[in-house]
């Protein structure tokens, strides 16, 4: 794999139109500290610029945690000024993740807990194993969940069953994650990474264009009325429909052949 970016705390890899992000701190669960938060802006960044990327799998080191959370011996070290920039810091890394123009697949092989919940929320599309574990126990610490969770988790689970897990500070199975909508899929550990990469794969057959404006309409959506996103989502149709991918899936449909698209 040529075109390697090499980062202390995050193992980055491109194959086949994939990037892999493997968070790479297996002896402290993955756990995020500004080193590592500064690795994952550097290969996001790199996979938002590289054309030949469709689409990232974010996962965890180890088979014990995805994200076990925020390094905790760092954490308890800083005044209220410097926990606020980290904040701040970490929700912009994690508005890259989400905003990234490609779909991002977190693939949970274990704790995301904290920091680990809220970038796996971040992602497109969140699978997990059999065994993971979810929860914002930030609470117990004596703070609350800084990196988005208190803005993502009512938009995915709804306001009560996100108040619930953050003032609870409880941790929840997978299943339970399933359950109330924070994970799309629960899949055997073993078939963790086959199954992000089959979901990719079934992504990047459509129209890059388009995926990009399906994702960027439902994002922004999010964040305004539903009348100015039927005329967000209005504009970005438009646009599509001017695109050569557009004539190339329409002509394809009517000749009954498999399209050929190319992002323009």
């Amino acid at each position: 794999m040529a075109d390697q970016l090499t980062l202390d705390n995050v193992r980055y890899e491109k194959k086949d139109g994939i990037a892999y992000v493997t968070l790479n701190r297996p002896k402290v669960l993955n756990a995020l500290n500004t080193p590592t938060w500064i690795d994952l802006q550097k290969a996001f960044e790199d996979a938002k610029a590289d054309a030949s990327v469709r689409g990232v799998i974010l996962t965890g080191a180890g088979d014990k945690a995805f994200i076990a959370g925020a390094d905790i011996s760092e954490l308890a070290h800083v005044d209220a000024y410097e926990a606020e920039e980290s904040s701040r810091f970490g929700q912009d890394v994690l508005n890259l993740i989400e905003n990234l123009g490609k779909p991002v697949i977190a693939a949970i092989n274990g704790f995301a807990l904290g920091g680990g919940c809220e970038t796996a929320m971040a992602c497109t599309i969140r699978i997990a194993a059999e065994h993971a574990k979810f929860g914002q126990p930030e609470v117990k610490l004596g703070l609350l969940p800084g990196g988005g969770g208190t803005q993502r988790l009512p938009r995915l689970v709804g306001k009560g069953r996100a108040l619930q897990l953050i003032l609870t500070g409880e941790t929840i199975s997978a299943q339970e994650a399933h359950r109330i909508g924070l994970v799309n899929e629960i899949v055997p550990a073993v078939d963790l990474i086959a199954r992000a990469e089959a979901i990719l794969k079934q992504i990047s057959a459509n129209a890059p264009i388009a995926v990009k404006f399906s994702l960027e309409a439902a994002n922004k959506g999010l964040d305004t009325s539903q009348s100015e996103g039927f005329a967000l989502e209005a504009s970005y149709f438009g646009i599509c429909a001017a695109t050569e991918d557009k004539k190339e899936g329409t002509s394809a449909f009517l000749e009954k052949r498999a399209p050929q698209f190319h992002g323009r």
